[in-house]
């Protein structure tokens, strides 16, 4: 039985890893090297480091932080935030990423996914998708923003899951799906958009944005159909450990990796 996956986020802003809600209202919640080391210990089965701001402000990701905390961890890294080209899908691995997501830059040109999957393989690159849903669609549907480290984001007129086929035919290995309604709120992951998405495509589907207890995370598992849990909150501020989500799902019947 596959195994399915805990990874803590970090949100970093301006050097320090921030937490909002709804992508606003961001508060401090510590070093990001610190916090990586951490997690690292505590049994983590990946990372992921988000640059939030560097698409908002136009410019690169901060390459000495993502060193400093890929020297500090163990277990698989995944880093975005301002990447554009496939030079900087290269310096991200060099620096110690494992895996690069793209968001804002492949919206704006869905090649860009399959550059980058042509030249270090499908397996490294991630698609971050945050999604709002479309205020009296029915059927529900939710849209992709972009830009979403700048107050809430720019709507890119795409539909998610629309989106979600395209990028794994364009080359995605793995899909990040962020709902930006649910993001911080700690009521829970979007279970419908997650199961939308999870059943649409073909490639692991990693649950973000609502975790506030365990067992929000085995509902994104079970009724979201995803193959791995984000969390961001419940870890930062010390509501749940990564060993009391594990242990609780293991209850549940979830298998998980052992703490290594």
């Amino acid at each position: 039985m596959l195994t399915k996956r805990i990874i803590p986020c970090l949100d970093v802003k301006n050097g320090r890893v921030v937490k909002g809600v709804k992508f606003r209202d961001h508060r401090d919640a510590g070093d990001p090297v610190e916090l990586a080391a951490f997690y690292n210990e505590q049994g983590a089965d990946e990372l992921v480091f988000y640059d939030i701001t560097a698409s908002s402000d136009g410019r690169e990701i901060m390459r000495e932080v993502v060193e400093r905390t890929a020297g500090q961890v163990f277990i698989p890294l995944t880093v975005g935030g301002g990447l554009r080209t496939v030079e900087d899908i290269r310096q991200m691995l060099a620096a110690g990423a494992d895996k690069v997501s793209i968001n804002t830059a492949a919206v704006l040109d869905p090649d860009f996914i399959t550059r980058g999957a042509e030249r270090f393989g499908n397996q490294c690159i991630v698609l971050g998708m945050d999604a709002r849903r479309v205020p009296g669609s029915n059927p529900t549907r939710w849209e992709v923003f972009t830009h979403t480290g700048a107050d809430g984001g720019r709507t890119s007129g795409r539909d998610a899951v629309e989106w979600a086929i395209e990028a794994v035919k364009k080359g995605a290995g793995e899909i990040v799906v962020n709902s930006i309604d649910a993001d911080g709120t700690q009521a829970g992951y979007d279970l419908e958009l997650l199961r939308s998405i999870s059943e649409a495509v073909s490639v692991p589907v990693v649950a973000s944005g609502g975790a506030g207890q365990p067992e929000d995370l085995y509902q994104a598992l079970v009724s979201g159909k995803a193959d791995a849990v984000l969390a961001a909150t419940i870890f930062h501020y010390g509501t749940y450990s990564i060993n009391d989500v594990k242990e609780y799902l293991r209850k549940k019947q979830i298998a998980v990796r052992a703490r290594g």
